[in-house]
């Protein structure tokens, strides 16, 4: 397989936020505004004619203002009859008018409503899209659609096959970034198309029992270094989030043709399959211009990106689809719980920088390379999270799929003078000496045989007083079963007298912000090789405890029905567990041993269902 796969989806969004700005200037708020509506359909056949012109073909969602606008529905007919356009559906932009007038609510996506106003939106705009084009949509999208939207949405409506379903990492940090006022908080999934499981839609399916029917996709294709330290809503495959990135140069987006080539690399982690979405709406064009950049280089900026992609299309390096083509091509070719992953370089500043991500039924892991190869971002899809959103329920506008390390929130290698944040890293040790491996910097590369997936880190050097020690990590993902086998091995030493002490250690959490979630009633185990076992049941008194010539050290954390464990191969590891206290909400497991040149620490990592 050699796929490097784009879908262009556009949508006639007649009052988008960027050009309806009447109630920021203290005017009465016009949803019907004809100079706004004209400009809206002006822009959407600039995006339009500038994807055409370079060959491509389209995906047009109609919004449900648009679907009650004579002109954009013959632009959409048009479109389809001329160049083979889908006319799709979108639950964005029903901050209209008409649907004012018919429900009375202000929400801009119908994930945030009530589940009983979701489904008449649901049925509603539906009929209204056979009523008007003569068949029902068999593509959809939100900034993000629960499992049980989409469920009700098969239900009814069986045509669909695809969705826009989440918008990748648009967490906390971009609800900062937009003055604490952007209310899309859905941190957690796939940054690729996956088929979402029937029990959350951030999480991928396992098999045939848990497909929720659909496949999903992202709202935009990320760079996936760049978001880990930036806003979510920037660096992206849409020129004017590079834009409000502010790394374009002038007119020009050299970032742009960059992230468009590391994604035709992902081909070599994916056999050979890689994908790529443009999703735009008319407001990033609109003639007053957007983020301090005119209107000119808006356009410049969305003509330089289709004629890259034209051009690469040309050289057979990129193939155009709809979303139904896409989604009916990737049942074909993909299994239900096919793993996804990337080691992704740093295109946005070009240092040596890598974050390798892996996702599959049972997990979504990030492992960092300027921070030693830890895990930095864990999230566990083997717990099935049911987790509906919106109005009514206890998450309300917060979508994401809770982690249980997240060091960008809460803290990583070191928390002020407390210790640890969240983060599954190992520390070398000899006598008082002890350095956390997160300190090093290193680089990876990448293996696959037949049910795994491999990341290999390059060796670091750990100097001690008397003498230094390499240490190579390796992680080996094995496909669907919640399994990482985690290799430190010595593979030199400057001193073949000394040995080193490995501790192969979790420090983690819950939760889906930066703010500490309450961890009582979780439960620390160590268990010992004979079966003894001791017990902990959290609840922030700083216990602690070890076992020497342990089986395994496990903790189980309810809230989010989730055990973790370490196994280590090696015999006469200790094992311990340490609880943590309330400037240091985390709890900690780990197994160490002593290792010579030549051996290695080699442990399970497990992610399970508790």
């Amino acid at each position: 397989m050699d796929k490097f796969i784009l879908n262009v989806i556009h949508r006639p969004e007649l009052v988008p936020e960027y050009i309806n700005t009447d109630a920021v200037e203290g005017k009465a708020d016009d949803l019907g505004a004809k100079e706004v509506v004209g400009e809206s359909l002006d822009i959407f056949r600039l995006q339009q004619d500038i994807a055409h012109r370079n060959g491509l073909k389209c995906t047009i969602q109609m919004t449900y203002a648009a679907l009650y606008n004579d002109e954009a529905i013959a632009l959409a007919k048009q479109y389809h009859e001329d160049y083979g356009d889908e006319i799709a559906h979108t639950f964005l932009g029903v901050n209209c008018e008409e649907f004012r007038e018919k429900y009375g609510l202000k929400d801009p996506a119908i994930w945030l409503y009530h589940m009983d106003d979701k489904k008449q939106i649901v049925v509603d705009s539906f009929e209204r899209f056979k009523e008007v084009f003569g068949f029902y949509p068999t593509s959809t999208g939100s900034y993000y659609m629960d499992a049980e939207l989409i469920a009700y949405i098969k239900e009814q409506y069986p045509t669909v096959k695809i969705a826009v379903a989440t918008c990748f990492e648009e967490g906390p940090k971009v609800f900062r970034h937009a003055n604490n006022s952007w209310y899309t908080i859905m941190d957690g999934a796939p940054w690729t198309a996956w088929v979402p499981s029937k029990y959350n839609s951030q999480a991928i399916a396992e098999n045939e029992d848990d497909d929720l029917g659909i496949v999903a996709v992202p709202h935009l294709s990320r760079d996936l270094l760049a978001i880990q330290d930036n806003a979510g809503d920037m660096f992206g495959t849409h020129p004017q989030n590079v834009i409000r990135g502010l790394i374009n140069e002038g007119d020009r987006l050299p970032f742009q043709y960059n992230l468009i080539d590391q994604y035709q690399v992902m081909k070599k982690y994916n056999k050979g399959f890689s994908y790529n979405l443009v999703y735009v709406g008319p407001g990033w064009m609109g003639k007053a211009g957007r983020w301090e950049t005119g209107y000119e280089t808006l356009v410049k900026s969305y003509e330089d990106m289709m004629a890259y992609y034209g051009q690469l299309k040309k050289e057979g390096k990129v193939h155009d689809q709809t979303m139904t083509e896409f989604a009916n091509w990737y049942r074909s070719n993909k299994e239900i719980n096919e793993p996804s992953c990337a080691l992704w370089k740093d295109t946005l500043f070009g240092t040596k920088n890598q974050v390798f991500w892996y996702a599959d039924s049972k997990l979504r892991a990030t492992v960092e390379m300027k921070m030693g190869g830890a895990i930095v971002d864990l999230r566990p899809y083997a717990s099935k999270l049911r987790r509906p959103v919106g109005a009514g329920t206890k998450a309300n506008q917060d979508a994401s799929y809770p982690y249980i390390v997240q060091s960008r929130y809460r803290a990583g290698p070191f928390v002020h003078y407390a210790g640890e944040g969240a983060i599954k890293s190992a520390k070398i040790r000899h006598g008082d000496e002890e350095v956390d491996l997160s300190s090093c910097r290193t680089t990876a590369k990448y293996e696959e045989g037949k049910g795994f997936r491999k990341c290999i880190l390059r060796p670091v050097t750990v100097d001690f007083a008397e003498f230094s020690v390499d240490i190579e990590t390796s992680y080996t993902f094995f496909e669907n079963t919640g399994e990482i086998q985690i290799r430190r091995a010595v593979v030199g030493i400057s001193d073949d007298s000394k040995k080193v002490e490995i501790d192969e250690f979790l420090t983690s959490c819950w939760g889906t912000t930066e703010y500490p979630e309450d961890l009582t009633g979780c439960v620390l185990s160590v268990i010992g090789k004979n079966g003894e076992r001791n017990d902990l049941s959290y609840d922030y008194r700083c216990r602690e405890f070890k076992m020497e010539d342990v089986e395994k050290a496990e903790a189980v954390i309810p809230m989010v029905q989730t055990k973790v464990s370490l196994t280590p191969e090696n015999r006469g590891c200790t094992g311990y567990y340490e609880e943590g206290y309330s400037f240091a909400p985390n709890l900690k497991i780990g197994v160490y041993t002593q290792v010579s040149c030549g051996e290695a620490l080699v442990s399970t990592f497990k992610i399970e269902k508790a």
